[in-house]
């Protein structure tokens, strides 16, 4: 009888980590069969970053104007916000929130002071702080303005952008971000942005909150009238209603004040944070609100595990420490004068409208030299990274650390690009 023939045991892969470095296109091609495709990044493989700077594999230099959608306000591996975490590192990272730890109520504290808000709801990312203030404020109907049991609604605006969870797209007009995720939740009513008659139409004795972006990001900076903001705060008073401000993207410091509301002294019930809470290191949110609005959460009736680590506290705070001294808000008002200027230079000239306030713009380019795609391709090829959205506008939003010269340099690059 012939012998069974023996199997050499077969290898197992090689570990990643051993293998040879792999150029940016490798990267790139590597990712597609093991990643979901729900990006489409531009062809950039970043491996370091400093201040506004950041390297691909290769070595090649790019200036961030897009600094993570605002979650970079502070730049890339701010000192102060390293030194926080690596200090964090050697002590303590995560115990839940079932136990206390050391470094949350310091953190509740100022980010409160900061705020000018009385107590704090941590959460992790933007989209989580979205469904927590939108959980409170139909809570609070129910136990303080005994709105009739599941009939709360809550007032938001076209064109906006909250996050991407099913509750969220469901009351998204975009339709890349709605089709195909359906059923939705009810209890949420649109009327357009920037309109206040439209505003007070829809509330009415079922409202538990208007919830708005006091500047609309996703959609290309739109930035409201003068008096809007301090419209929907009187509104929602007389109605006896919440004024939910969602400033993840638009807060702590990106428009050159420390919320976009401060642009009108307006002070709203709940204060949605996000983005660059976490210094570009840990994702950290938050929901910040009146006493009599949090305080109507009981234990076991919302939580997180990773809300408010000790981690997170940490870099928070040193955030939030950097925005105290105000440098940050002064930079991005100095700074912003210069980019609205060079972009009003640039009218006519392949730009065909833009609206800025602080170190934020949406750029309208000419659909006859390209999409905001194309134009973002070719400028990636002069070493500048910025993102479309909506058809042919691009976003500009770099670090609040960056300087005038570099300010300079990009737009000037712009020009090229479009000429």
């Amino acid at each position: 009888m012939t012998a069974p023939t023996r199997i050499a045991p077969v290898s197992v892969c090689t570990p990643r980590s051993s293998r040879a470095p792999r150029s940016s296109d490798e990267l790139i091609q590597a990712e597609r069969p093991v990643l979901a495709h729900n990006y489409h990044p531009l062809p950039v493989v970043v491996a370091r970053a400093e201040g506004v700077w950041v390297e691909d594999v290769e070595g090649r230099r790019y200036l961030d104007m897009l600094a993570g959608y605002s979650a970079l306000n502070f730049g890339h591996r701010h000192p102060a916000l390293i030194e926080a975490a690596h200090r964090q590192l050697d002590q303590l990272t995560l115990t839940s929130r079932a136990f206390h730890n050391d470094r949350l109520a310091g953190f509740a504290e100022s980010l409160a002071d900061l705020t000018g808000l009385d107590m704090v709801l941590p959460m992790n990312t933007g989209a989580e702080a979205v469904e927590s203030g939108i959980k409170v404020a139909r809570k609070w109907a129910y136990d303080v303005k005994h709105v009739p049991a599941d009939q709360a609604t809550i007032v938001v605006a076209g064109g906006n952008f909250h996050g991407r969870t099913t509750t969220i797209v469901g009351f998204s007009d975009d339709d890349t971000a709605r089709v195909g995720f359906g059923p939705f939740a009810p209890g949420f009513r649109t009327v357009p942005y920037n309109d206040l008659a439209s505003l007070e139409a829809a509330v009415d004795e079922t409202t538990a909150a208007v919830l708005i972006e006091p500047i609309q990001g996703e959609a290309g900076v739109i930035i409201p009238d003068e008096g809007y903001l301090t419209g929907v705060r009187e509104l929602t008073r007389r109605a006896g209603c919440l004024f939910i401000a969602d400033e993840i993207q638009s807060g702590l410091g990106r428009t050159g004040t420390t919320l976009a509301v401060d642009h009108e002294s307006v002070v709203p019930d709940v204060l949605l944070l996000g983005k660059a809470l976490g210094g570009g290191i840990v994702p950290v949110s938050a929901v910040v609100a009146r006493r009599e609005v949090l305080g109507v959460l009981g234990p076991g009736q919302h939580g997180s595990t990773f809300g408010g680590n000790p981690l997170a506290a940490a870099v928070g705070s040193a955030v939030v420490e950097l925005l105290a001294t105000g440098e940050f808000q002064t930079r991005a008002a100095e700074l912003g004068a210069e980019l609205r200027s060079g972009l009003a230079a640039l009218t006519g000239k392949g730009v065909t409208g833009f609206r800025a306030r602080g170190l934020w713009a949406g750029v309208d380019i000419d659909p006859a030299l390209g999409t905001g795609r194309e134009i973002s391709e070719r400028l990636l090829k002069e070493g500048i990274l910025v993102k479309d959205t909506h058809g042919s506008t691009i976003r500009l939003a770099p670090p609040l650390t960056i300087t005038s010269e570099e300010l300079s340099s990009a737009l000037d690059c712009l020009a090229r690009v479009l000429a």
